[in-house]
């Protein structure tokens, strides 16, 4: 189960950190990812970190998002600065792994990101 936390509302320039706690898997063994989605638009990987600590960003954050883990804590974050109108979304986070050619994935409800003034 991977439930996130720490959406809402921020005006733009404004930073925002959003969690997300996963139970019943084993955390570290898990790409911990996060995607967003905003109305009308196609579901688009924001960030990911594989359970080496190697990150991945999409061109539209790079430079103002960070993703991280906590392992100890099964928890990953995105800290989200410098943001715009255009990255109001409800944003998702994802666990993947790959174990004896079998893929395990699983998803969060999301947690909704609005930046305006």
């Amino acid at each position: 189960q991977l439930v996130e936390s720490g959406g809402g509302l921020v005006q733009p320039g404004g930073s925002l950190r959003v969690s997300c706690a996963a139970s019943g898997i084993i955390f570290s063994m898990y790409t911990m990812g996060w995607d967003r989605q905003a109305p009308g638009k196609e579901r688009e990987l924001v960030a990911n970190i594989t359970r080496y600590g190697s990150t991945n960003y999409a061109d539209s954050v790079k430079g103002r998002f960070t993703i991280s883990r906590d392992n100890d804590k099964s928890t990953v974050y995105l800290q989200m600065n410098s943001l715009k109108p255009a990255d109001t979304a409800v944003y998702s986070c994802n666990a993947v792994t790959w174990i004896a050619g079998k893929v395990y994935d699983y998803w969060g409800q999301g947690t909704q990101v609005t930046v305006s003034s």
